[in-house]
């Protein structure tokens, strides 16, 4: 987007929308007045976590550019006193454009007090549901469903080497127009989507790649998860563990802290063909309906006050599945909540 973009909207003389959240913060949401921006409340810990972060967060972004995390955009502070301080976060809206959306969930793979109560039919209110509202329900992606496991892996694994837990996978979708469904692409609006897809620049891995989203170079097709694997997350099978119907990470990528570590499929990840809207990295779009993923609240860290919920929720809620878990069960649990609830 451009300087331009960014301030029309922040600086609009519409005045910005409220947005009424039934998260447990204490944090104040609003919208800009066009949707597209979020402002968000944040305490002086969690500006210190982004900015002391905010150099690897950017790395993981120009790595891959097609990353579903939130998109943060502005860090500010307002002083109202000498003493009193408010900060606040500028964020790109997972849900823009939202004039068709249906539904939307907010999804942290377990189930206590992940329900609640749906807008009456009719009603203008809107409500954020939860994992229990989304049971008995599907993503349908076919060929890209691949791509999305394998991004939501990648995207969670960083927050995990950060110690985060308790972030959200925001979705919503909406039905597609019979045009939209059946859309012949140009040969101009496929050169527009490509350049819009690929941004060379974005990795020195990148360097004399041909930039074209989708077109693997025969060396790199095994490379590609297979389409038609129900478990396209595992790792190369050998051995006995290929008999293992359980989710599996690459080992490379996750037993590793290394900046440079990389997942075998790291060029094709970043040629996904963006869709020809004003919020494309996180659109995605299936046979019938087309989605709006990401991930959000990623500022939660696993520090001692955490360690002691978690063994005090164990013992509240035996048996069933919590938020407060450690990063990496965290992970893995999201990672399994896409797999299973995908096709």
């Amino acid at each position: 987007m451009t300087e331009q973009e960014y301030q029309q909207s922040l600086c609009s003389e519409s005045c910005y929308l409220q947005f009424i959240s039934n998260s447990k913060s204490k944090a104040d949401f609003f919208l800009t007045n066009d949707k597209r921006f979020f402002l968000k409340t944040q305490n002086k810990r969690e500006i210190k976590f982004l900015l002391t972060n905010l150099k690897i967060y950017m790395e993981h972004l120009r790595k891959y550019p097609h990353s579903l995390l939130v998109k943060f955009l502005g860090v500010h502070r307002i002083n109202i006193s000498r003493s009193q301080k408010k900060y606040f976060i500028v964020m790109q809206s997972v849900f823009y454009p939202d004039d068709r959306i249906s539904a939307r969930y907010d999804i942290k793979g377990c189930e206590v007090s992940r329900w609640t109560e749906p807008a009456p039919e009719g009603s203008q209110i809107i409500v954020v549901l939860k994992d229990l509202n989304f049971e008995g329900q599907y993503i349908i992606l076919d060929q890209e469903r691949p791509w999305l496991l394998r991004q939501v892996e990648i995207d969670t694994l960083f927050l995990q080497r950060l110690s985060v837990l308790d972030y959200s996978l925001l979705l919503a979708h909406q039905p597609l127009h019979h045009d939209e469904r059946h859309q012949c692409l140009s040969f101009a609006t496929l050169i527009m989507r490509t350049k819009r897809s690929v941004n060379p620049r974005s990795s020195p891995v990148y360097a004399g790649v041909a930039a074209v989203p989708g077109a693997v170079p025969e060396d790199d097709c095994t490379l590609l998860l297979s389409e038609a694997d129900g478990s396209s997350l595992k790792q190369p099978q050998t051995g006995d563990a290929s008999k293992d119907n359980t989710l599996q990470l690459f080992p490379k990528f996750a037993g590793s802290d290394s900046d440079t570590a990389e997942p075998p499929d790291f060029r094709a990840q970043n040629r996904r063909l963006l869709p020809n809207l004003k919020n494309p990295l996180h659109v995605i779009d299936g046979p019938e309906q087309r989605y709006f993923i990401g991930i959000i609240d990623i500022f939660t860290v696993y520090g001692f006050k955490k360690r002691l919920e978690h063994l005090w929720k164990r013992l509240r809620h035996p048996g069933r599945s919590f938020s407060t878990v450690s990063p990496q069960a965290y992970c893995l649990r999201l990672c399994q909540w896409v797999q299973d609830h995908t096709k």
